[in-house]
Parts: C-alpha cells; sequence; structure tokens
C-alpha cells in the first residue's frame, strides 16, 4: 500500500523571510522561541527574521551545537518555558531545525528524550508539538519539511526521532538565505540533497509522486549544473533558488525511505571525533553503494540516469565519483580522518539503522564491511 503523506505549507521564493510575521500569526501564535546558532546571527540572518516579526516578543536561543545535543535541546526547552512562548521557529540548518523538532517533543512530552527514540519505537509517544517556522538557511537537510529530527543523546547515541507531529507547520525557504555559505558547505549539504532524491527513487517503496519529485530534484542540481554553479559561485542567486527546491524536494521523496548510504553515514556521523558532515559522509559511500545495489533495481536506476541527464548505458558510480570532483568532496573516508579501526562501529551502527531497512538489495554485516573497506580507499 502506497503512502503519500505531504503536509507542510512552504512559502517559497527569494524573500520570502519577510512573511515570518505573517505565517506565525496564521497559526494563532505571538511569542515565538527562535531556535538558530551564533553563527547565523553574525551572518545578519537573524534580523531579517527579527524585522519580519514586527516587533512581536521573541525569545532567543543561539547555543544550537553543530551536530543538536540532548543538552542543549534541553537548554533551550527551559528558555522556551521561561520566556512563554507559545511557538516555535528554527532558523538556521538542519542541526537548528532537529533542535527545536526536539524542544517541541518535549513540550508536551515527559523525558527522557530517549523515550522517543526509534531505537525504543517511540515515535507513538510523540504528541502534536507547538506551532513550528521552519527556516532553512542551507541546501541539503530538507529538514523543514520532513518527518525526522536526529539528535546527539546523553549517552552519545546518535538518535533519530520520526513521527507526523514533527513536520513543520510552515517552511519558509528563502534562497537569499544560502548566499553566504561557502564552495564547500555548499557541495557537502547539496550532496545531501542529490542523496536524499537518488535513494528515495531506489527506495522499493511505492510511491510514483515521490518518484517524481525526487527525479526533479536530481534534474536541478546535476542535469542543470546548479549545484556545481553554486559551489562555483556562491552568489549565484538563480543556482541558490533551484538547489533549496531540490533540497526541499529531496526531502519530500525520502518519505519512502532512504537506503545504505544514510546508513552508513548515520553510523559514521555517530563518532565523536573526528567530527564528521553527514553530506560529506553520504558523497563518499554515495558511488560504492550505487556499485553494490547495481542491478537490484533497474527501472529506478534508469530514472536516476535520465533525470542526472546520463546516456540509458552510462555507469552511475562512475559519473557520481566524476561529480564529487567537480564539486571538491573529498575522494575517500581516510582523508576525513577514518580508518580501519572505526570499521566495526560504523558496520554495527549501520545495520541497527532504520535507513538500512528500505536499501533495494539487503546488505549483509560482511557487505557493510567491504563498502567501508572501498570508501575508505575511495
Amino acid at each position: 500500500m502506497a503512502s503519500i503523506p505531504y503536509l507542510t505549507d512552504t512559502r517559497f521564493d527569494h524573500g520570502a523571510v519577510s512573511q515570518t510575521g505573517k505565517a506565525l500569526a496564521s497559526l494563532g501564535a505571538s511569542r515565538p522561541l527562535i531556535v538558530t546558532d551564533k553563527g547565523i546571527i553574525a551572518a545578519g540572518l537573524l534580523q531579517h527574521v527579527l524585522d519580519a516579526l514586527e516587533g512581536a516578543p521573541a525569545a532567543i536561543f543561539d547555543e544550537t551545537p553543530g551536530n543538536p545535543t540532548e543538552a542543549a535541546t534541553l537548554a533551550a526547552l527551559a528558555l522556551y518555558r521561561e520566556a512563554g512562548a507559545d511557538s516555535l521557529i528554527a532558523l538556521g540548518g538542519g542541526s537548528s531545525m532537529d533542535l527545536a523538532k526536539g524542544v517541541g517533543i518535549l513540550v508536551h512530552g515527559e523525558g527522557p528524550l530517549a523515550r522517543f527514540g526509534a531505537a525504543q519505537r517511540g515515535s507513538r509517544h510523540i504528541s502534536k508539538i507547538p506551532p513550528l517556522i521552519a527556516i532553512p538557511t542551507t541546501s541539503g537537510t530538507g529538514s523543514e519539511v520532513s518527518i525526522g529530527a536526529v539528535i546527539v543523546l546523553e549517552s552519545g547515541i546518535k538518535e533519530l526521532f520520526v513521527s507526523k507531529h514533527l513536520i513543520p507547520a510552515i517552511a519558509i525557504c528563502d534562497p537569499d538565505l544560502t548566499l553566504g555559505l561557502p564552495a564547500g558547505l555548499t557541495a557537502a549539504t547539496g550532496m545531501d540533497a542529490v542523496t536524499h532524491c537518488i535513494e528515495s527513487i531506489l527506495s522499493p517503496a511505492v510511491n510514483p509522486p515521490g518518484d517524481a519529485i525526487a527525479a526533479d530534484g536530481i534534474k536541478r542540481a546535476v542535469r542543470d549544473g546548479m549545484l556545481l554553479r553554486a559551489v562555483q559561485d556562491g552568489k549565484d542567486r538563480d543556482a541558490r533558488w533551484h538547489m533549496m527546491m531540490a533540497s526541499t524536494e529531496g526531502a519530500l521523496a525520502f518519505v519512502k525511505g532512504l537506503g545504505s548510504v544514510h546508513a552508513l553515514s548515520h553510523a559514521a556521523g555517530r563518532l565523536k571525533s573526528p567530527s564528521l558532515h553527514h553530506g560529506t559522509l553520504n558523497a563518499i559511500f554515495l558511488p560504492h553503494v550505487m556499485i553494490f545495489n547495481h542491478g537490484a533495481r533497474p527501472e529506478a536506476e534508469a530514472m536516476i540516469r535520465d533525470a542526472m541527464g546520463l546516456a540509458p548505458s552510462a555507469d552511475l558510480a562512475e559519473a557520481l565519483f566524476a561529480l564529487n570532483q567537480s564539486l571538491g568532496i573529498p575522494a575517500n573516508l581516510s582523508l576525513l580522518g577514518l580508518g580501519p579501526e572505526h570499521a566495526d562501529g560504523i558496520v554495527a551502527n549501520a545495520l541497527a539503522d532504520i535507513a538500512h531497512l528500505s536499501n533495494p538489495r539487503r546488505a549483509t554485516e560482511a557487505d557493510y564491511h567491504m563498502l567501508y573497506a572501498a570508501a575508505l580507499k575511495g
């Protein structure tokens, strides 16, 4: 049976952030907690939101870490309650949006946070969260329209939270907020979006609209060259528009499920040191997993080739290796500081990851060891 849940009211265009005040009012809210980070404030992006709120009282939590943590979630929750907030505005990348979702879970739910995680099948405990407006400042995670969040628990476990209640009520997608992103971060987040689209098409779940959305995202990013354009010229407003759309499309598509790329990147991302960017990990693992998956779903592979603008006989893995190289993505995991000593932990966590279940070809423990070893060498 197909499941096709698309629920977010999305306001999308250059200058869309100016609609924040009206969006908040439409939700019947007036006292938001803004969840962001100091880098966003230093870049001047928070001021755009405050201007759009036109004086509405807003508390500001600016301590979002690079990977959202349970400790930061609890600190933001305390501020939410102290300020008498009635809503949430997430301004930033996936970290700010995921942390805001974590706050939302705990506003009406009794902790600890682990109780609501996928490892404990805790989605049944997640109830309706306060009104949440998500304003992305990167083009990659698509958390502004997704059902999920990832938060590092006090135990050190990087936990996944999944519920339809975590879908933001309104997404405000303003490509102008991404104009200052450096090339490396643009490439990493962009490949996160591309990986979402590719893995969702390969997922065996039935959702033709999801496949079409994913194919459109790949077309914008790869065939039309918008990702490379955004990396080469960070002020290219047209490229930024299309990459933000591709990012949003990737998250809409991955309601179908993801696959072994994300199982491995989630697992590697659990490591406390070195600190690894999720999008970079996806980009490195992607061509190796495409080799492993080859032939599992030929019709899906044909759709991906067409979306990328490749010939019907083209080798997808080779094309993705070349794309990574053109974007300046590191050629292998070793360059990120990973080594053979990390293999057992990453493989064990990949096997336990929810994304593992929707890969088109079931991977064994030995398969994951092979994939990790290949990605180490590049």
